[in-house]
């Protein structure tokens, strides 16, 4: 475990929908297209120091439509994007198409984000998970931490359960950022 981050708060983030554009079984890293305001919130996040950590659900892998390589290059076009370098401390991706037998890891399922906090030593109850969709702030519940819908793209008939659940709705990635800083600030 690297002990700089030992205990530590993290920031879990979805991917489609919530860093990029989503693009059913995106492959191509040509189509990866930020999410409005993605950029300059992940970049203050970088600033505090907080783990980054992607949560995802890719399940095109499992269905035989794209390759774990193609998604590693989507994941490589959305790094470069967001500013280059190492931005994200951890990729966690779920291949499993539904049903499969590997699926129990899908969110909304919080065993990525459990992996992902005994890995790197990581503290869910002071962390976040971000993510546009039921299963994320299910997942983020169901590990909990505090969670964030992030309330651009939401499949409307998700809306108002995701909504009652989460910790904290935001109209745009600014919103969001800036309520997980100040949560930060208030456990200080």
């Amino acid at each position: 475990m690297p002990p700089a981050i030992m205990g530590k708060s993290a920031v879990f983030l979805d991917r489609d929908d919530t860093l990029i554009e989503n693009v059913p079984y995106l492959g191509d890293p040509n189509k990866v297209k930020l999410i409005p305001g993605a950029s300059s919130a992940i970049a203050e996040l970088r600033r505090s120091k907080l783990p980054l950590i992607i949560i995802s659900n890719q399940s095109g892998v499992g269905r035989g439509l794209i390759t774990k390589e193609q998604v590693r290059s989507v994941d490589a076009r959305m790094e470069e994007l967001l500013g280059g370098g190492k931005i994200f401390t951890h990729y966690g991706h779920c291949y499993a198409a539904p049903g499969d037998p590997y699926d129990d890891r899908r969110k909304p399922s919080p065993k990525m984000l459990q992996e992902a906090a005994t890995t790197f030593g990581l503290n869910l109850k002071e962390s976040f998970m971000v993510g546009n969709r039921l299963s994320d702030v299910q997942a983020g519940q169901a590990a909990g931490c505090q969670t964030i819908l992030l309330n651009l793209r939401v499949p409307p008939e998700e809306l108002e359960a995701s909504v009652q659940i989460a910790s904290f709705t935001a109209q745009d990635w600014s919103s969001a950022k800036d309520w997980i800083l100040e949560q930060l600030t208030k456990a200080k």
